[in-house]
């Protein structure tokens, strides 16, 4: 299954999206034509391919439903909005140690994680992603949720303390535990952890 392959090749962009950062860091060195280019790249495998992946996916279920299938288009309004938030996030000074709106990659494995639950559905989640107004109602959320002006921690250790790093600590270990026990399923859910442990931060502060 072509969505299937397409969702792998993701999850290792943004393998290879964590890595370079954090090797760019532990060398101390960065220039702009860098961060420009590596936005590019970012664009491609954070920006097009989820919303080709979300289309192809509106086309399997709009026919059932009698819906107009144009609405398949709406997909792309994830691509559109990726690569605004891509280009918020190169001049937004305020996002040098955290993200101010969903970053593109945690957008995009919400979208991968899609057809993988369909191969391996063994929570019978398939009538439920493949509901048109459900797939609709992602993509617009993801869109709002790319620019939304909320402050999202990021997953920077200053250190390996506990109390310094704890919220980091709290976040992995419960998505851990998600995987562990969901698998595939678990991607959402733990992207939607995420989010509301920023919220609850943010809400502290």
């Amino acid at each position: 299954m072509p969505l299937v392959t397409a969702a792998y090749l993701i999850g290792i962009a943004a393998v290879a999206d964590f890595f370079d950062g954090l090797v760019a860091r532990a060398l101390h060195v960065s220039s702009p034509i860098g961060k420009d280019l590596d936005s590019l790249a970012d664009m491609v495998s954070f920006g097009v391919v989820p919303g080709a992946i979300l289309f192809q996916l509106l086309r399997h279920a709009l026919p059932a439903t009698g819906l107009p299938e144009w609405l398949a288009y709406v997909a792309f309004v994830v691509s559109i909005f990726s690569a605004l938030r891509l280009a918020k996030f190169n001049n937004d000074t305020r996002q040098s140690d955290s993200f101010i709106g969903l970053p593109t990659p945690a957008c995009t494995l919400v979208v991968a994680s899609l057809p993988l639950i369909l191969v391996h559905d063994t929570f019978s989640l398939q009538d439920i992603i493949l509901n048109p107004w459900v797939l609709l109602l992602l993509a617009l959320t993801l869109a709002g949720l790319l620019v939304a002006e909320l402050p999202l921690f990021a997953l920077k250790f200053k250190n390996l303390r506990w109390h310094d790093n704890s919220l980091q600590f709290i976040f992995l270990l419960l998505s851990l535990g998600l995987l562990v026990v969901l698998q595939a399923a678990a991607i959402p859910l733990v992207i939607l952890l995420y989010v509301l442990l920023s919220v609850v931060k943010t809400a502290r502060a």
